[in-house]
């Protein structure tokens, strides 16, 4: 049987490879039940500090299987609801986890793989790659990528994207906020590897509590951002690392 992803454990490094290159990485239910299984083991495993996602062969990912989805069109809409929650869960979950999850990001990231990859933590993307959301295209609705989106890039250009489908460069998709960084292509691997590095040498506790800070302070007023700070802050200082750091600092 051929596996949904590929899983690897590397120095405190787990990479998850999108493994359905011949389908251009497309997601169907294995893939997304796959993703599902591995965030929780990777969440419960202490040796797992940082996760990356990636595909395999020349794309990311395409988004949704499309024979999987036509052949969805003839059954129940609860039972659709319920698939389609399943991908919407997904993207909880990666916010939910407290370790950090990185999208190394080449050829082209569409639909839900767009998804995927702003539901990711940090995103680095190859100068090569192409970002779009072209469902409507199809005559179907970005409909679980649409609340990542709009955060990330606000209703005009949001909008924008979702009614015409239209694809962005990798430069145009950092400047919207939809990756992090850009890189030349050929430099994707070494840039990954040093990015992954030096955040599996951070301090995980130091990395759970600022990225669950980070998510936390959507939809909370100013004062409120603030005292939540305060509590997190107090906290930090009581973690083993906190202590450790402080004290070699000032050991030099």
């Amino acid at each position: 049987m051929i596996e949904a992803i590929r899983t690897a454990l590397d120095g405190g490094v787990l990479t998850l490879t999108l493994a359905r290159p011949e389908k251009r990485n497309a997601l169907n239910s294995a893939v997304i039940e796959s993703l599902h299984a591995a965030l929780e083991r990777a969440d419960l495993d202490a040796e797992v500090r940082v996760i990356v996602i990636r595909g395999a062969g020349q794309d990311f990912c395409a988004g949704a299987d499309l024979d999987e989805l036509l052949a969805s069109a003839n059954l129940p809409p609860g039972e659709n609801e319920a698939t389609a929650l399943r991908m919407g869960t997904l993207f909880s979950r990666m916010r939910r986890l407290p370790k950090p999850i990185v999208a190394l990001v080449q050829g082209r990231a569409l639909a839900g793989g767009a998804g995927l990859v702003t539901a990711c933590d940090v995103s680095l993307a190859a100068a090569g790659a192409q970002v779009g959301y072209p469902e409507i295209q199809r005559g179907f609705v970005p409909a679980m990528v649409m609340t990542l989106l709009r955060r990330l890039t606000g209703e005009k250009a949001a909008l924008e994207l979702v009614l015409t489908g239209r694809l962005l460069s990798a430069e145009e998709a950092c400047a919207l906020g939809l990756v992090s960084r850009v890189v030349p292509d050929s430099d994707l691997e070494r840039e990954g590897t040093t990015l992954v590095r030096r955040l599996a040498d951070t301090s995980p506790s130091a990395l759970a509590l600022t990225k669950q800070l980070f998510y936390q302070l959507d939809n909370v007023s100013f004062d409120q951002g603030i005292a939540l700070g305060a509590r997190v802050n107090a906290l930090a200082r009581q973690t083993p690392d906190f202590r450790d750091a402080i004290g070699r600092f000032l050991q030099r």
